[in-house]
């Protein structure tokens, strides 16, 4: 009987075993889709297709170089313990996968996993590693970068991976000088290169969250626009034990008002709040709270952003990362940075031991 396409689809949604493996059970089997499912499990191929569910939030990130240091690659692959992650050929696996990606066209995934990787498909050798290891993993992501000067960073024994292309001289001090950053970059996480890569929408939203922060916490406010806030609330608004302590502490000529909210009521420094956010209009209004905006969104901008931070090694310890780049080489522009940290922004599962052994013991006494 012939094997056809449909015939191997369907065999690989049932077991989730490669596509050639698929193929090879069909032929063996003459075509008989069950006989198929037998011989696959037999082989242990359709293992992966139960640890799919599970959550792999551990792995590790490898990079690799091309012979002419022009070009390198990033890849995260993740398992569901650190336990699989420090497997050797769960490394070697990881680190074959780095080397390919220097081949692939695009970071498009399901073009990658079809590219051809130790006499298989990548999503292959995959399906085939998670059904002899015994846990789910998968490849998450991976990106290439060009340039004339490369570098790159691996952390904690592959749990953060970073690489840099920039333009310039492919020198040593230059080679050294964007390690270094690499470093900065694995350690501190910066969201942007520069100022430049954020949108005006970015901009925006980060002045409104920094100004709305501000009216939320009214005692950090310029001690001017506080003391009218404190006013309007010994006003009516607040209750008397509240006024009472404002009007005593005011009285006390030595008190240190940056300890009053320790004095007051939650109930009150909620009100307080309240008030702030009610004359948003007019102290957005005021000079000296701009002012105060503006000092906290720069603050925030160094960061986030690489060539505004401090660089980590700085004699003075003011230096930033733009400065010290252009006392090596002022002609030296980073071009691209990559970080990837191992399950960044998966959801992990919360094991709760006591409510499985439970659960477990319900079970028992079920069957009993």
């Amino acid at each position: 009987m012939a094997v056809t396409a449909k015939m191997v689809k369907e065999l690989r949604e049932m077991t989730g075993a490669g596509m050639m493996d698929c193929k090879k059970a069909l032929v063996e089997t003459d075509g008989d889709i069950d006989a198929a499912v037998e011989i696959l499990k037999e082989k242990g191929l359709s293992k992966a297709a139960k640890k799919a569910g599970r959550i792999a939030a551990m792995g590790l990130v490898k990079t690799a170089f091309a012979e002419d240091g022009k070009t390198a690659a990033i890849v995260e692959v993740n398992s569901e313990t650190d336990f699989v992650a420090k497997n050797e050929e769960f490394i070697n696996f990881v680190e074959g996968l780095a080397g390919l990606a220097l081949d692939a066209e695009s970071n498009d995934m399901e073009a990658f996993k079809a590219m051809a990787f130790d006499g298989s498909t990548v999503g292959e050798a995959l399906t085939a590693l998670i059904a002899k290891i015994g846990e789910n993993m998968s490849i998450r992501r991976i990106e290439k970068v060009s340039g004339d000067v490369l570098a790159s960073y691996i952390h904690g024994g592959g749990r953060i991976g970073v690489i840099i292309a920039a333009s310039g001289d492919n020198n040593e001090d230059n080679k050294t000088a964007l390690n270094n950053i690499a470093m900065q970059v694995a350690a501190m996480n910066p969201q942007y290169v520069c100022r430049d890569d954020i949108s005006e929408d970015e901009l925006l939203n980060l002045r409104k969250v920094t100004l709305e922060s501000a009216l939320n916490d009214p005692f950090t406010l310029p001690k001017p626009i506080l003391n009218n806030l404190l006013d309007k609330a010994a006003d009516g608004v607040w209750g008397a034990e509240d006024t009472a302590i404002l009007a005593e502490k005011r009285a006390d000529k030595s008190f240190n008002f940056n300890y009053l909210p320790n004095f007051l009521s939650e109930e009150a420094r909620a009100q307080l709040a309240g008030i702030a956010v009610a004359d948003k209009a007019e102290i957005s209004e005021n000079k000296i709270f701009k002012g105060l905006v503006e000092g906290r969104v720069s603050k925030q901008l160094k960061e986030i952003c690489l060539m505004d931070q401090t660089y980590v090694r700085a004699e003075d310890g003011k230096q930033t990362v733009a400065q010290y780049l252009g006392s090596v080489d002022k002609a030296l522009s980073l071009i691209k940075v990559v970080r990837y940290e191992v399950g960044e922004g998966i959801e992990k599962k919360e094991e709760d031991f006591a409510a499985e052994v439970a659960a477990q013991m319900q079970n028992r006494i079920c069957w009993k």
